[in-house]
């Protein structure tokens, strides 16, 4: 259903690979709620996905090719956006993440460090890049609002996420930091929001993924959100409704994150007279 949130406003939406992709299902639920959309991702994600299926069905969306961690790249983006846009963005999904580490099986006490680097700069720099090319283009609208996606593991250990927790804890260090300039300067918010493990074709790709999405869904009295629901939460994000919120880091995880322990799992470690 369309209340048109995001009617007039105009987007730049990045990490769409495929329909499994919550950047996918952003694009499209931004689009049904009446914002005008601009696509990109990397030149070898966009060969890897399925992106021009998606620009077909939000209105035949511009695709820009970006690597988020090339300077020259992230001001072309923003160039033709606003040329496109006939102005500025009001809106700016960050959904993008990656570890080599992860991909090749290291594990966290043997990680390669120069993949170590690249994690954090595809994962979590980039958002500081992409945010300080905006900034310099002045790209955002006043009272716009980014938002980026990230994982419980940037506070709690999760063994398996390796060195991507350590990304999404200086993603969400940057979305803060930059909150603070972007707001005193331009009204702009920025925020972060944790979402539930997702079956996404990146997530899939971390180590006892099954194990992750079956225990979060035990320790969730709601229940993991999925892709869609999280897509309603970027909406909203992204709309006039939440003018005010900003630098915060949005649990969005049916309440895993807030639980101690729930009686399905007591019940599983209960030991039977």
């Amino acid at each position: 259903m369309s209340n048109q949130l995001l009617k007039g406003k105009k987007g730049i939406i990045s990490g769409a690979l495929n329909n499994m992709s919550i950047a996918w299902k952003v694009a499209e639920k931004a689009y049904e709620q009446g914002a005008e959309i601009v696509l990109t991702n990397a030149p070898i994600a966009m060969r890897m996905g399925e992106i021009n299926e998606l620009s077909a069905k939000i209105g035949n969306a511009p695709i820009i090719a970006a690597d988020a961690t090339n300077m020259e790249d992230l001001d072309n983006l923003f160039t033709k956006s606003m040329e496109h846009f006939g102005g500025k963005a009001d809106f700016i999904l960050h959904s993008i993440g990656m570890s080599p580490n992860v991909r090749k099986g290291k594990h966290y006490t043997e990680v390669n460090y120069e993949w170590y680097k690249q994690t954090l700069d595809v994962s979590a720099t980039s958002l500081h890049k992409m945010l300080a090319t905006a900034w310099k283009k002045d790209a955002i609208n006043d009272w716009g609002s980014v938002v980026a996606l990230t994982y419980i593991a940037a506070q709690r250990i999760f063994p398996d996420y390796n060195d991507m927790a350590d990304a999404k804890s200086l993603l969400e260090s940057i979305a803060r930091s930059f909150g603070y300039h972007y707001g005193t300067a331009k009204k702009v918010r920025i925020n972060t929001i944790s979402q539930s493990p997702t079956v996404t074709t990146a997530g899939s790709g971390v180590k006892g993924f099954d194990g992750f999405i079956n225990y979060s869904e035990a320790m969730s009295p709601l229940g993991n959100a999925d892709a869609n629901a999280c897509a309603d939460y970027c909406v909203a994000m992204f709309s006039d409704l939440t003018r005010y919120v900003t630098m915060q880091n949005l649990f969005h995880d049916g309440g895993f994150s807030i639980t101690g322990v729930t009686q399905e799992v007591v019940e599983k470690f209960a030991t039977k007279e």
